[in-house]
């Protein structure tokens, strides 16, 4: 397996709560991985410190961008410890994300996510939902921009052509000048994973995208994310409660159950794992 994502010992604290101990698993380049798991397992939480919306408090998450490995924890902004004097590498490093790290620096990586409650800009178009996922593809000199030279006027193109392009692929060329806010609910969650793909990432976590659609939109659903694969070569990494859509259409699986991974394995294997069975239907783990 060629990993994309290596999740190393990730530990999250909430107060004296343990969200995440020490959490391993690894999701290779060119699959869908699915993260499951009983509500308040930490699947959530995973997908916060691997966008960078939450620190861990421990571990890293090394992920194989663009320009080699990352650590994604490294690239929030840590915490100066003794032991980085003796590097210098390392405490210049440190220094660096201290100042200058954030959220905005695990997207240009390469990855992008949708939201459990979807997040979308609803007083604008569906457009121009898709155009301001792009701002760190168009070229944002203000000279250019003043003065709308070749480069500005062709960046501006390429960026409404990829949204349109999206729009086809999800099926929402029609609702292009719509408000955000006036589609349909299903409508809404393919719109939130095509402004997540218009960052063109790597590796797309999709939290929950099957929450709330009816039995034909999770069909189409199910096509769709096979298409982020097969067709736009783009990783994937699912957390669904929905088991038929999950074991339908994932690689692998890796379960959570109270902050830990209690099996790692493809979808047949993880149906019938006896810790799984437990976490899942409460009953004790025939071992």
């Amino acid at each position: 397996m060629n990993p994309l994502l290596r999740v190393e010992d990730l530990s999250v604290r909430f107060g004296g709560i343990m969200a995440l101990n020490k959490v391993n698993f690894e999701v290779a380049e060119g699959s869908i991985t699915g993260l499951i798991g009983p509500n308040g397992a930490g699947k959530t939480t995973v997908f916060n410190c691997l966008t960078g919306f939450y620190k861990s408090h421990g571990g890293a998450i090394w992920f194989k961008g663009a320009d080699g490995d990352v650590n994604i924890c490294t690239l929030l902004g840590a915490k100066l410890r003794l032991d980085d004097l003796t590097d210098p590498r390392k405490l210049l490093q440190k220094i660096r994300y201290g100042f200058f790290g954030g959220t905005h620096l695990v997207a240009r990586a390469g990855v992008a996510r949708t939201f459990q409650n979807i997040r979308l800009f609803n007083e604008m178009s569906v457009l121009e939902n898709l155009l301001i996922a792009q701002h760190r593809l168009v070229n944002r000199n203000i000279i250019s921009g003043l003065f709308q030279l070749p480069s500005f006027r062709h960046a501006e193109e390429a960026a409404v052509d990829r949204a349109y392009q999206w729009l086809k692929t999800v099926k929402l060329e029609y609702y292009a000048n719509h408000l955000a806010g006036s589609l349909s609910y299903g409508n809404q969650r393919r719109l939130e994973i095509a402004r997540a793909m218009c960052a063109n990432p790597r590796l797309i976590c999709l939290d929950e995208p099957a929450a709330g659609l009816n039995p034909r939109e999770t069909r189409e659903l199910a096509d769709l994310i096979r298409a982020l694969r097969e067709e736009h070569r783009t990783t994937v990494l699912v957390i669904e409660h929905d088991m038929s859509l999950v074991m339908s259409i994932t690689d692998h699986v890796v379960v959570l159950n109270y902050g830990q991974v209690i099996a790692a394995d493809q979808p047949k294997a993880i149906q019938e794992h006896p810790k799984v069975l437990a976490a899942y239907l409460g009953t004790e783990p025939n071992l």
